[in-house]
């Protein structure tokens, strides 16, 4: 793990909300007082709510968490935690990792509150009601969270289904297009830019090699295959035209909620923006005019913690 260092001794003794932020590449995690300043943070393995199916997921899961909350209880007193997990919905899961959570943390389940990534995701940037979150990293999904506090979705439905302009996306986009272009040209690879990109993250370039990576590796580490695909895309057209058509499908999901809920503003949010200009460009050239977008780096983990801070006052 990464953690900021340990912050004064008053501090320590203080009352702490933990906020934890799960994604398929990394779980990102933050402490803060009652008061909302943040006093540490970390980073750890990625997980998904999916690996909850399993008895070794479940392991892993207890794994992590185990190791992040030994971390964080060295800063203090934590009282309360919010969690938000990829993923995440299914009642099962919501009994398994609060059970989880409880016995790990030490802490009463009134204590621990639960929620897909992406409800903390939206309201670290809009107030329910105000406008539409797009959030692209290994997953793609647009949010809105309505005056009642109702979430709706449009997308995230995952790698299988769809996930367009996600980071797992844009890297099986590239790799479907250099092994059918193989299939037609023995050796075109050799003079691909974007084919030798690809190699070279995925360390070498037979086809046993990309079988071997995309069929035993996680859906994060396949999604981190989309930098190579923006290492290449200022010399390679169709890096570029991946690229653009991510874009076009973030903007697709912004429309979406449009068609449902009327026009608003719109905040696209995640990693994916930060791989090349070219994402956030299109996806704004897919939008009317009149809508606005803004781009914003994702600190979901703050707004966590601030948000399982405010749960202390009324506990």
């Amino acid at each position: 793990m990464n953690p900021i260092p340990s912050p004064p001794h008053s501090a320590v003794l203080s009352r702490l909300g933990l906020g934890i932020d799960t994604g398929g590449t990394q779980t990102r995690w933050a402490i803060a007082t009652i008061d909302g300043k943040i006093v540490a943070s970390g980073t750890t393995a990625g997980l998904t709510a999916l690996q909850l199916n399993t008895l070794q997921g479940q392991a892993e899961f207890g794994q992590v968490f185990a190791g992040l909350a030994a971390t964080a209880h060295a800063h203090g007193s934590l009282q309360s935690v919010r969690a938000g997990i990829t993923g995440f919905g299914d009642q099962a899961h919501h009994v398994l990792l609060q059970r989880m959570l409880t016995d790990i943390l030490h802490l009463p389940s009134q204590a621990i509150h639960l929620s897909n990534d992406i409800e903390i995701a939206y309201l670290d940037n809009f107030q329910p009601g105000t406008g539409y979150l797009i959030y692209a990293g290994t997953g793609s999904i647009a949010a809105f969270i309505d005056e009642t506090g109702q979430f709706h979705r449009a997308g995230g439905r995952g790698y299988l289904l769809d996930d367009g302009g996600s980071g797992f996306w844009i890297a099986r986009e590239a790799l479907r297009h250099i092994w059918r272009s193989e299939d037609e040209d023995p050796g075109w690879s050799e003079h691909s830019r974007l084919a030798q990109e690809m190699f070279k993250a995925l360390g070498g370039g037979s086809w046993d090699v990309s079988k071997n990576f995309i069929y035993h590796r996680s859906r994060g580490e396949i999604g981190t295959l989309a930098l190579a695909v923006a290492a290449a895309a200022d010399h390679d057209e169709t890096a570029t035209r991946i690229l653009k058509q991510a874009g076009a499908e973030l903007a697709r999901l912004g429309l979406a909620m449009c068609r449902r809920f009327g026009d608003k503003p719109m905040v696209l949010s995640g990693r994916v923006q930060e791989l090349h200009p070219l994402i956030a460009d299109s996806l704004r050239q897919h939008l009317p005019p009149h809508i606005s977008l803004r781009r914003s780096v994702c600190q979901a983990h703050f707004s966590a913690a601030r948000l399982a801070a405010r749960q202390l006052r009324t506990l």
